[in-house]
């Protein structure tokens, strides 16, 4: 173990073992035996020594001393064992539990115990945590493959690391995501040209990639400095807004009292989703229907299912605010099964009192198109509820167009062979595809509110609509323009061919009852 002959180590001839034992363990193991020796206590403890051939070992040295009749130490006896290999593989252990294996950074781990060090420790300096999120990185993914978004990740964690300094040190938490530490910065405006700084580095690189991140910020005070889980959380909430709120591809956003609340009502909100969708007895969901003109008859034949929730805590929720956290999560699938049932149950009011041939839209997001047996579910709800198919129609956004395509189309098409009508809502404000429209199976186009808005500005944008009217109907489908206020906007539609109406001019959205009398009142079967 030593390299040393025994008898070079017997009775001290060559060298003595202490000799042995590399210089900074020395004083310690002394003062060790000295405290174990009064107490006739056993003695262990690790250390190194350095061989004969200068390579250093790691040992455990386990013994205790032996007494005379006086009580009187004669000896140390015991064993030293070569631990190296174990301590080797203790290390790289303890390495890679407090370490990220890819970019080597220390990992979220670490910086729980550094901050909960931190929050048992009296200071006046100032601490905050800052995040940088590059989850985009992610969609390099399926376009380069796992190995070039990994490089791409550990490039971004080199060029973060260098902005480390005594009082600001990185730390790889998830998957790209980065978090630095910071202590003691003067104010928030120290903060936010540190961040300024990260985005110019950020930049250098994600640029390239053509993606964008987010930079969320939180300061800690005596209310949230022991809570990681929580810190974690709000910061990743403050990340994702700065993606989300800014026209910046890196946006920089601090987690403050309002942003908390915005939170709460999300989490408020999400609780309500899940309980219309779930609980049976919860009737927080309820449909107004918008009626929907037809100026080839000037007879209300469409009326477009519009959801909101009323809700005990929250009151009057609408659609703007819950469906993209239906959506972000995953409860638009039985939430809008929900809405399905309620606009089935109008149209069998409708039926009963002898409007059996007037339509409803259903709103339909992508999320629910591509769902699991959407299509077999929605025919079974048919049977079940007796409902006539061809007084269905399912609108759906231009957002399709950046979807999966061909399987959307595949499932528009099935519903049409069943007699329900497909439409195309808010044309113009997304990913319009002349090509894709022809190729599409739809029934109808609806034009935005922002066309018909346009019909009341001075600048003449008359002939642009006009001709999006016309390119409609080249393509085959019906016309219907939303938004409609004014009767010159109603005017102009029925005077280049526009073939429905939609707007506050024709109706506000109605209740089932309200929407039923003013059949009575407008219109004859």
């Amino acid at each position: 173990m030593t390299g040393y002959a025994p008898e070079s180590l017997l009775y001290n001839r060559d060298i003595t073992f202490n000799e042995v034992i590399s210089p900074e363990y020395r004083e310690f193991l002394w003062n060790e035996w000295k405290r174990v020796i009064p107490r006739k206590a056993p003695f262990k403890y690790e250390y190194e020594i350095t061989t004969a051939q200068g390579e250093r070992k790691r040992v455990l040295e386990m013994g205790q001393a032996i007494y005379n009749e006086k009580d009187e130490v004669e000896a140390l006896e015991g064993i030293i064992l070569d631990i190296s290999e174990r301590k080797k593989m203790e290390d790289n252990l303890k390495f890679i539990s407090e370490h990220d294996t890819w970019t080597g950074l220390y990992n979220r781990r670490y910086l729980e115990n550094v901050l909960a060090r931190d929050a048992e420790t009296v200071s006046t300096e100032k601490r905050a945590l800052i995040c940088i999120n590059v989850s985009p990185i992610q969609a390099l993914t399926l376009t380069y493959g796992f190995n070039y978004a990994q490089d791409v990740v550990k490039k971004v964690a080199d060029a973060l690391r260098m902005h480390c300094t005594d009082k600001r040190q990185l730390y790889s938490t998830f998957q790209n995501q980065f978090i630095f530490y910071v202590k003691g910065y003067e104010d928030k405006e120290d903060l936010i040209q540190f961040c300024r700084e990260l985005v110019g580095t950020l930049e250098s690189i994600l640029s390239i990639e053509r993606i964008g991140g987010g930079i969320g910020i939180i300061e800690l005070n005596e209310d949230n400095k022991c809570d990681m889980g929580q810190l974690s959380k709000n910061l990743l909430v403050a990340s994702e807004k700065a993606m989300n709120l800014y026209n910046a591809d890196i946006g920089i956003c601090f987690f403050d009292d309002e942003l908390e609340a915005e939170v709460i009502r999300e989490e408020e909100i999400k609780a309500e989703l899940a309980r219309i969708s779930f609980d049976e007895n919860y009737d927080g969901l309820y449909l107004k229907f918008q009626p929907i003109l037809d100026l080839r008859t000037n007879k209300i034949r469409d009326f477009e299912a519009l959801a909101r929730i009323n809700s005990e805590k929250l009151g009057l929720l609408m659609p703007g605010e819950f469906i993209p956290l239906a959506e972000k999560n995953k409860l638009i699938i039985p939430f809008g099964r929900k809405v399905i049932i309620k606009a089935f149950e109008f149209l069998n009011k409708l039926r009963e009192n002898g409007y059996d041939s007037v339509r409803v839209s259903i709103n339909i997001s992508i999320n629910q198109l591509v769902g699991e047996d959407f299509i077999k579910d929605l025919f079974n709800l048919i049977d079940e509820m007796k409902v006539n198919p061809e007084n269905i129609v399912l609108e759906i956004t231009e957002s399709v167009f950046a979807s999966d395509y061909f399987e959307i189309n595949r499932i528009l098409g099935m519903a049409q062979k069943a007699g329900i009508k497909v439409a195309i809502d808010d044309f113009g404000t997304g990913y319009s595809s002349i090509s894709r429209e022809l190729e599409l199976n739809v029934d109808t186009i609806k034009i935005d509110k922002y066309f018909s808005d346009k019909l009341l500005d001075t600048n003449n944008t008359d002939p642009i609509i006009k001709e999006v009217i016309t390119m409609i109907h080249k393509l085959g489908y019906d016309v219907i323009a939303e938004g409609v206020e004014y009767d010159e906007q109603k005017e102009f539609y029925v005077y280049n061919g526009c073939d429905k109406l939609q707007g506050y001019l024709i109706s506000k959205p109605l209740d089932p009852e309200a929407a039923i009398e003013f059949m009575k009142n407008n219109c004859n079967n």
